[in-house]
């Protein structure tokens, strides 16, 4: 007995390291509320900035789109009859809902091997790598949260066909996104200002 609760105490204190909190901060439509909770969502979108380009609001509003800030957050499943699951809609996943493919590229490219799509300097450095290159590859200016979401979300070739102006819900998804990274960075001007 004498060994074993020093042990049980250090094992739960290992424990509780490696685990990661990935759930939402409160209060998603407020960006200094976001970052007040969660400090380090802010230096790791300045340093996405400062090496990227790519603004906090574009970042902070993409994220808001597509993960809701959850770290861990997953497509949902798909099911045969409504039943018998069938796996996930895609490979996406983290907070920037990086693809499989595309997280690998990036991790290449970047020489970031130990990149983690659920830590958020990881995610907010693969967003800014992936926009930057829709500026310079498509001109879309870094600031153009709609046009930059747009081709997030299709993929800079899709973007390229035009492919979302056949999908009217994801024009409005975007619509949406631009007008919440204005909402947030006028937020941010008076918080961070």
């Amino acid at each position: 007995m004498g060994r074993f609760l020093p042990a049980a105490i250090l094992l739960l204190v290992l424990m509780s390291c490696g685990r990661s909190d990935f759930s939402a901060p409160r209060d998603l439509d407020d960006a200094c509320s976001i970052i007040d909770q969660r400090p380090a969502y802010w230096r790791a979108m300045k340093a996405t900035e400062k090496r990227w380009g790519i603004p906090v609001q574009v970042q902070m509003a993409t994220i808001h789109q597509e993960s809701k800030f959850i770290g861990n957050a997953r497509t949902p499943h798909q099911y045969l009859l409504g039943i018998i699951p069938m796996g996930r809609q895609s490979s996406a996943y983290g907070y920037s809902q990086a693809l499989d493919g595309t997280w690998e590229e990036y991790r290449e490219e970047t020489g970031k091997r130990r990149a983690r799509r659920d830590r958020i300097e990881d995610a907010t450095d693969f967003m800014g790598w992936y926009m930057n290159k829709t500026s310079t590859q498509l001109g879309v200016s870094p600031y153009d949260a709609a046009n930059q979401y747009l081709a997030y979300h299709e993929g800079r070739a899709g973007f390229a066909r035009r492919s979302y102006t056949q999908k009217p819900w994801l024009m409005a998804v975007s619509n949406r996104v631009a007008q919440r990274a204005s909402r947030y960075q006028a937020q941010l001007a008076v918080c961070r200002g």
